[in-house]
């Protein structure tokens, strides 16, 4: 239990387990609200053929995802999820949820590449001590990321790739990414990271590559937020 510097409120921390493998998964807008998110908590351990969960995020800042934590800090409380978290959740929705509520999302997932950083929102995760992790750490390909210029020209000094130097640049930046790939070469390199510094040069370089707006979704564009709301996720 430690003290908000801001607000003077006591607050708990969720802090991320160390192994290898997780077993999580989220709560949809469908899902939003308390009544609904302790229904489609045991939906999922059910469907996971498991009695716990390793983490556990609020899928989008819409809806009564207020209602979702409460449920979750109960599950958390009662030791039923290790990590609770969320999704998608700007600077303003993830401060007033936590001044709103008993503990600090572990975790904040976003999208996050080089061509959209998020500094502004990772300096007030930084301050709640809140791991960034980020979705779509290659653009699901966008303006020709694995050709891009600077991406090559820093992989060529170390006999990597494009892909290999955005997870180095994530990873000397302390952020946590889940990169997508169904091709086992692909997967093999994105494990091999280990053997190789960027150096402040190369760092300062693909920050310099930020557009400073997302390249795949805008939660503060209203056809997004109808397109959300009118998507059922099958558990």
């Amino acid at each position: 239990m430690e003290t908000n510097k801001q607000s003077g409120k006591s607050i708990k921390r969720s802090g991320i387990p160390r192994e290898e493998i997780f077993i999580s998964s989220k709560v949809w807008i469908q899902d939003a609200s308390y009544e609904k998110t302790m229904k489609s908590f045991e939906k999922t351990l059910n469907n996971l053929q498991t009695n716990y969960l390793d983490l556990y995020l609020i899928h989008m800042p819409y809806g009564d995802y207020h209602g979702s934590w409460r449920a979750m800090e109960e599950l958390y409380n009662a030791g039923k999820i290790k990590v609770i978290g969320v999704c998608n959740f700007e600077a303003n929705r993830l401060v007033d949820l936590i001044l709103t509520h008993n503990i600090v999302p572990a975790v904040d997932q976003i999208e996050m590449h080089p061509f959209w950083q998020e500094k502004d929102l990772r300096s007030v995760m930084e301050h709640y001590d809140i791991k960034t992790m980020a979705w779509a750490p290659f653009a699901e390909g966008m303006n020709g990321i694995f050709k891009n210029e600077t991406l090559q020209s820093i992989g060529s000094k170390y006999g990597k790739t494009p892909a290999q130097v955005i997870l180095r640049w994530l990873n000397q930046n302390e952020i946590i990414a889940i990169p997508k790939s169904v091709h086992l070469e692909r997967i093999q390199q994105n494990f091999d990271i280990d053997d190789f510094e960027l150096t402040d040069e190369d760092m300062i370089q693909i920050e310099h590559m930020d557009q400073e707006k997302p390249a795949i979704l805008n939660i503060h564009d209203l056809n997004e937020v109808y397109r959300l709301h009118g998507i059922t996720f099958e558990q």
